[in-house]
């Protein structure tokens, strides 16, 4: 399974041990999105991170979204060089887990939501910050 991992606070006051997670995360600026798999591993680092994103599972049709709007290839859109089948198949392969970072950047820069945040310092049903359980499909297709 994919999870969704979008950074919500800014850079300041940021503990070192959390900031090396982020950069490792490739996270260095509010509202970057990128896609990991959930393993034991990158549950650990988010659990590090978890006051400063939002994180939660994603459905294939948001991951096309993010490649027809925001996915570049070699600098390029994606949507530029590719058909709407070619977008829909790597979508496909990316949320079954395969390949992810040879197909895009693996970096989405996305804008501010409409309407914007909740609050960038509550936890998910009264803010926007941690785990989600029912998905960040709906905070991600705001921001596209």
């Amino acid at each position: 399974m994919m999870l969704a991992v979008l950074r919500v606070r800014g850079r300041r006051k940021v503990r070192p041990k959390v900031e090396k997670t982020l950069e490792l995360l490739l996270l260095n600026r509010p509202n970057h999105c990128v896609l990991i798999e959930d393993t034991d591993q990158n549950i650990g680092m988010l659990n590090v991170v978890k006051d400063y994103i939002t994180y939660g599972p994603i459905d294939e049709e948001t991951i096309y979204k993010l490649l027809y709007k925001r996915g570049k290839v070699a600098g390029e859109r994606f949507s530029a060089k590719h058909n709407e089948e070619a977008i829909r198949k790597v979508a496909k392969e990316i949320f079954s887990g395969k390949k992810t970072k040879d197909y895009v950047n693996p970096v989405f820069r996305l804008s501010p939501p409409s309407k914007g945040y909740k609050s960038v310092k509550k936890n998910y049903p009264e803010g926007d910050l941690g785990k989600r359980e029912a998905g960040l499909s709906s905070l991600i297709r705001r921001m596209v």
